[in-house]
């Protein structure tokens, strides 16, 4: 997990430097939107291996395959060859954090699940702190392909130590009982098709970037249903209400982290390293409240947690809606993002518990994928539907107005989580 996060991270600052040089500018949203989009189908190859096989083995692939991937993206000759880069690093990524999590799940007791969960949080402290600042540094005094070559030299040996040690973890688990309801990966690459182009659509307003949009939504509509859990859109009690929440708050908080840096640059003219400092003190505020969830609040019914994260994510997007009040001081709008921090620190991990304890063991890894699945959908749409609305508004140029109404629609994904957090709770008490 801390090389997922190291790698990731340190490649954000180097993406617009890499699309220029590449003289593909115009598809930058595409390179940018292919790592989410590839997590989808990551997740499902994951979690249907996992399930089959057990955790180890998609999680020694991901780590290789993370290797390869920064290979590819270093030795781009074209903004395509970029973009299929970060879709396999996507796909890499997606195993990894599927399996992990359904390695949790098959490997530790309820009552450890909680700090392991916690565990994996703090594992992106560091790379939160160094890995953008010094990516940016490498790129600046040498070159963009610097930085994926340097990534790709830093984890191959710790990958290979990976694969090694979990080679002589004992035999594999017998083969799981298939279900009939597995997701195919057919269905899987639509919606990672579906997600790009959805993510490309939104950079522009132009015929092309319609016809994206509507194709990209159709396949959205026509397949991410298969890969969820039966009644997810309805939040049925249970795994798929737990799926459905992880969709919704992942959606308002991963807009909240794109627009209040946006807002404090473009209209309220706040330093940059405003922005920065907030970055950093949400790293901190995440890894703190999964701690503070795993070791006081253990004994919290997790729905409970899950409304009160819901809250406090509320609350953020309304210190933001602050940042719009032009008699109000700005800086403290960066406060928002810790803010957000705070509350996806206690609900996240929550969420994953209560999808795990909902699944018997042969269906943990299906749970993981499904968790997977809505946070990156949740990313996207409702990213997208604030965008949406706030292009039409007129975006920058309209000033506040466009951001106002941006934050306020994400009261209502918050709404919705407070409100269905009952119908995610567990069914019996941790052992």
């Amino acid at each position: 997990m801390f090389l997922t996060g190291f790698a990731a991270l340190a490649v954000l600052p180097t993406l617009p430097l890499a699309a220029r040089e590449l003289h593909g500018l115009p598809l930058y949203p595409l390179a940018a939107g292919c790592f989410v989009a590839a997590g989808l189908l990551g997740g499902v190859i994951g979690g249907g291996w996992a399930d089959r096989r057990g955790a180890r083995r998609p999680l020694a692939a991901g780590v290789l395959l993370s290797v390869v991937t920064l290979l590819v993206s270093a030795t781009s000759t074209s903004i395509w060859q970029l973009a299929a880069g970060r879709f396999l690093d996507g796909i890499a990524a997606g195993l990894v954090a599927v399996s992990v999590n359904t390695a949790i799940g098959q490997s530790f007791p309820d009552r450890l699940r909680a700090r392991a969960l916690a565990l994996m949080s703090s594992a992106w402290i560091i790379p939160s702190l160094t890995g953008p600042p010094l990516a940016g540094l490498v790129a600046s005094w040498w070159s963009w392909r610097a930085v994926f070559f340097a990534l790709a030299a830093l984890t191959v040996l710790p990958s290979v130590a990976v694969v090694l040690v979990l080679r002589r973890r004992g035999s594999e688990p017998p083969p799981a009982r298939l279900s009939t309801a597995r997701p195919g990966l057919g269905a899987a690459a639509a919606v990672s098709v579906g997600a790009a182009l959805g993510q490309y659509a939104v950079a522009g307003s132009d015929l092309g970037h319609l016809l994206c949009g509507a194709v990209g939504v159709l396949l959205l509509v026509l397949f991410a249903s298969r890969l969820l859990p039966h009644g997810t859109w309805r939040a049925a009690r249970g795994l798929p209400a737990s799926v459905l929440l992880r969709g919704l708050s992942s959606g308002v908080y991963f807009t909240v982290e794109a627009f209040v840096p946006l807002l404090l640059d473009t209209v309220r003219r706040v330093p940059t390293a405003v922005p920065a400092l907030a970055f950093t003190g949400a790293a901190l505020a995440w890894a703190a409240a999964s701690w503070v969830q795993s070791h006081w609040l253990e004994r919290v019914p997790r729905h409970r947690l899950v409304a009160g994260g819901a809250v406090v994510l509320a609350g953020a997007v309304a210190v933001a809606g602050l940042a719009t009040v032009r008699a109000l001081p700005a800086a403290p709008a960066a406060a928002a993002l810790v803010l957000a921090a705070v509350g996806m620190g206690a609900l996240a991990p929550s969420l994953t518990l209560l999808s795990l304890s909902h699944a018997p063991a042969d269906r943990q890894g299906f749970a993981s994928s499904a968790m997977q699945t809505t946070q990156n959908l949740g990313q996207i749409v409702v990213l997208g539907a604030a965008s949406g609305l706030f292009n039409g508004l007129g975006g920058v140029a309209a000033g506040v107005g466009g951001f106002r109404w941006a934050f306020a629609v994400l009261l209502l994904p918050c709404a919705a989580v407070v409100l269905l957090a009952g119908r995610a709770r567990a069914t019996s008490a941790p052992a």
